[in-house]
């Protein structure tokens, strides 16, 4: 079977590092579903309104060719995966996790559903909230969330259960602050909350960049404290 994408995904995220580990943990984080020209028809959305989640199938697209290749049953060296979770030293079963090292590279995620533009001139658009996916992402299929089916509040979540994640404390300095708008504010407050660090790394000294909204952000880690050291607009560069 040949897939080919349906739509792409904008966001203000531009790279692997910074990008949450799985959908819902930033909620604030906005991006735009655009779809390509053969399925930019009203048609094809007409009722989806309707639901406020959605599921997107998309691909690991920015993994290295090398590590994400289909791999073969017998190669038993890509069966497990290090999760991130787990300190990145221990191995699990690649299909008991959601690591972006798969066979087919496929990814699955759950967004909110904010708004529909109709009228933009890639539309119609739709506008989610709490997307894992960086700017570029290939999309393949959207389907709707639905509670009675997708719901399952009691159900065991494995390792999950017994590993969670620890959020960070973020300190943005005032004047950085105060050159982003409150949506963004919140925004950047949440992903640096989840650590995006490596979970190995723990060097109180290291500073980490990553890209958001088009502009450089560098912090560093110490005592469980993210600080924002700057945030620069890259078109200065």
């Amino acid at each position: 079977m040949t897939i080919i994408p349906i739509a792409h995904f904008r966001s203000p995220l531009k790279n692997k590092f910074g990008i949450p580990r799985q959908s819902g943990l930033a909620n604030s984080l906005e991006g735009v579903i655009v779809l390509e020209p053969d399925y930019r028809h009203p048609e094809a959305l007409r009722g989806i309104e309707d639901f406020d989640f959605l599921w997107l199938i998309w691909e690991f697209s920015a993994n290295k060719t090398g590590e994400t290749e289909s791999l073969p049953s017998s190669s038993k060296e890509h069966l497990t995966v290090r999760p991130p979770l787990l300190g990145g030293n221990k191995r699990m079963g690649v299909f008991a996790t959601r690591s972006p090292f798969r066979p087919n590279r496929l990814g699955l995620s759950s967004v909110r559903l904010q708004r529909i533009d109709w009228e933009d001139a890639e539309g119609p658009v739709i506008y989610v909230s709490g997307a894992d996916l960086m700017d570029g992402t290939p999309i393949y299929d959207i389907k709707p969330y639905l509670r009675y089916v997708d719901c399952h509040p009691d159900a065991r979540g494995g390792f999950t259960d017994t590993h969670q994640w620890e959020k960070l404390t973020v300190l943005i300095p005032e004047e950085i602050r105060a050159t982003l708008n409150p949506q963004d504010q919140q925004t950047l407050q949440e992903l640096l909350e989840l650590d995006p660090r490596p979970h190995y790394q723990d060097d109180p000294d290291r500073i980490y960049g990553f890209t958001f909204n088009d502009r450089d952000c560098h912090f560093r880690v110490r005592e469980r404290v993210a600080e924002v050291l700057s945030l620069g607009d890259i078109s200065k560069k």
